[in-house]
């Protein structure tokens, strides 16, 4: 839909993000429904899928800042502390914008590698507060059998967030 007046035009991207809103809070609601698509202790990630397609999609400022906000939905659904998935999602949104414009082309390997990528970095970082510096045992089993298999799982189901935020994107083009 092509915009002619400014009214329009706020109108269009108000409704644009709003979509991109509810698309987190979808992900948001199926990443923390217990038992949903979890195989033994290997639960997929949907928040962060949704954050690097519409950092990808919107570019790199408006995907951080996006990224920062679906990360304090994250803490405060997880039951963590609020901020540390914020600050994470927001560095790694905003770098993942900036590699995809510069060095790769928007397409489903490439996002799928991104996603794992991100993942392993987010998920890991999460190990590392967590897991490793409270002192549990048994870490490196844990990573192996939890972390890894997470953030391949989350990437080979990443292209259904890349799906949804292109429709949105292309649904409610801003003309300049």
């Amino acid at each position: 839909m092509v915009v002619t007046s400014r009214r329009k035009r706020n109108l269009t991207i108000i409704t644009k993000w709003a979509c991109y809103i509810f698309i987190v809070l979808v992900a948001a609601a199926l990443q923390s429904t217990p038992g949903f698509l979890e195989f033994g202790r290997v639960k997929p990630l949907f928040i962060l899928p949704v954050c690097l397609a519409v950092a990808i999609y919107e570019r790199e400022y408006s995907g951080a800042f996006f990224g920062a906000f679906a990360g304090l939905l994250w803490d405060w659904t997880a039951g963590r502390v609020s901020g540390l998935m914020a600050l994470g999602l927001l560095v790694v949104c905003f770098a993942a914008a900036i590699v995809v414009e510069l060095y790769l082309r928007v397409n489903y390997i490439n996002f799928i590698l991104v996603n794992l990528a991100c993942c392993l970095l987010v998920a890991s970082t999460d190990f590392l507060f967590y897991y490793i510096m409270p002192g549990y045992t048994g870490l490196l089993r844990t990573y192996l059998t939890v972390v890894v298999p997470m953030a391949l799982f989350s990437a080979i189901l990443s292209p259904i967030a890349m799906i949804c935020v292109r429709w949105v994107k292309h649904r409610f083009v801003v003309e300049d």
